[in-house]
């Protein structure tokens, strides 16, 4: 039997608005002591914290920077804002998936808009 979910809603997340949701419920657990964090919802808190550089404001104002870019999508602005990457060869990286490919100079107006929050 297979079973089918459906999709309500899909919202985009930066790791450092995941960091902050997911302070708020380890903070709610432990105010109940009895619970125990469960594996995986320990395994995100330790990556966020680990990966998470910007506070999430900046974050959201780096994604609403690159978003205001011609070629930059809504998905793509939020990997970069996850991943900041710090040269050419990152940022292709994570275009090398879409259908078109950017220019050098395209590429370091990216690179630019990330130096300003990293």
């Amino acid at each position: 039997m297979t079973i089918f979910k459906e999709i309500i809603e899909e919202e985009y997340l930066t790791i450092a608005e995941t960091k902050e949701l997911l302070t708020d419920i380890e903070t709610e657990r432990a105010l109940d002591e009895e619970r125990e964090l469960r594996y995986e919802l320990a395994r995100a808190i330790d990556h966020t914290n680990r990966f998470a550089v910007l506070d999430p404001e900046e974050s959201l104002e780096l994604v609403e920077s690159l978003e205001e870019l011609e070629k930059v999508t809504e998905p793509t602005a939020y990997k970069i804002a996850n991943l900041l990457p710090q040269d050419r060869d990152e940022l292709r990286a994570i275009f090398a998936q879409e259908r078109y490919s950017l220019s050098g100079d395209e590429l370091d107006e990216i690179l630019d808009i990330v130096a300003r929050y990293a």
